[in-house]
């Protein structure tokens, strides 16, 4: 039997602090969130939208929005801010990518959103099978635009370009949190490896939109914060969103602090100054949190920087 958490078993007690009233959620549309989750029940799939006990669940929801975790429901790291199981993966199921483009259609998604656990067991990190996937939800849905999140394909050489090969219309890969906190906070991982994951993106492909996220709350400071914006626009990355850290149990990382709205709000505008496309800084924000509604606008804003281009 698989542990929630083994890695944790010896962790400290870390007591999770009361959410201040600005972190609320609500289902807005109970109708959908119903048929939301019988699409997904009904193909027995995964969503990070549940495995991560995502606060946002609800309101995307009761929209007909989900990110769906390709590759199973447990990771081979113990990142200790996230609540996805740590153990042993199962094997690869060979029917999901066609579940998951099957249920994209019967939710009628204009853009879907693809994340997966970390599989360091497979010789690729599960490159393939990210590509079988964005393949197939193209087959069944020819103006679905897909949005890829990634693991950092640490130490699986260039397996990632298969996923480039695939053309997701973006690649997103998330850095989390500062260099400093890597170590406590994302064991296994590596923060240049993912700034340079994303900059061998853009490298390759330039016309897929490259994305990335951070963590607030977990013991940044603001010059910290900033130094990771320079380091992801000196990558090329186009969009970048911001939000509150959760700690999902007393097992977990611990919260140094809930950040203000007006803070969120003030490194969005440090953000977009610097250079960034979009910038989405909320408590709420997550990377899937609103993706189709930005992506539009993301796309709309190239169209725009294009067409100036070639006036000038």
């Amino acid at each position: 039997m698989k542990a929630r958490h083994p890695e944790k078993v010896n962790n400290p007690i870390n007591p999770i602090k009361k959410k201040p009233y600005w972190i609320r959620t609500k289902i807005s549309n109970p109708q959908n969130y119903i048929k939301t989750k019988d699409a997904i029940d009904k193909k027995r799939l995964h969503t990070v939208c549940q495995e991560a006990s995502c606060p946002n669940i609800f309101e995307c929801w009761s929209k007909r929005h989900a990110t769906f975790m390709i590759m199973g429901d447990t990771c081979t790291r113990a990142c200790a801010f996230c609540n996805v199981k740590t153990g042993k993966p199962d094997f690869l199921d060979p029917f999901e990518p066609i579940k998951i483009a099957q249920a994209t259609n019967e939710l009628n998604l204009k853009h879907v959103v693809i994340t997966s656990v970390d599989r360091d067991d497979l010789k690729d990190g599960g490159a393939n099978h990210f590509y079988k996937v964005i393949t197939e939800i193209r087959r069944l849905n020819k103006n679905t635009t897909i949005e890829v999140l990634t693991p950092d394909f640490l130490r699986k050489e260039k397996s990632y370009m298969k996923v480039i090969d695939a053309n997701p219309d973006v690649f997103n890969h998330n850095v989390e949190t500062i260099p400093r906190l890597y170590r406590p906070v994302r064991p296994g991982s590596n923060y240049l490896a993912s700034v340079d994951l994303l900059k061998s993106v853009k490298k390759i492909n330039k016309t897929i939109f490259t994305k990335s996220g951070i963590m607030l709350g977990l013991g940044e400071t603001k010059h910290e914060v900033l130094k990771v914006m320079d380091d992801l626009l000196i990558a090329n990355v186009d969009f970048l969103t911001i939000g509150q850290y959760l700690q999902p149990t007393k097992k977990h990382f611990p919260l140094n602090r809930y950040v203000h709205p007006e803070e969120f709000q003030e490194f969005k505008e440090l953000a977009l100054s610097k250079g960034f496309l979009i910038v989405a800084s909320s408590p709420l924000t997550r990377s899937s949190y609103h993706a189709d509604e930005d992506f539009f606008k993301m796309k709309k804003l190239r169209e725009k920087q294009s067409q100036c281009h070639q006036l000038q």
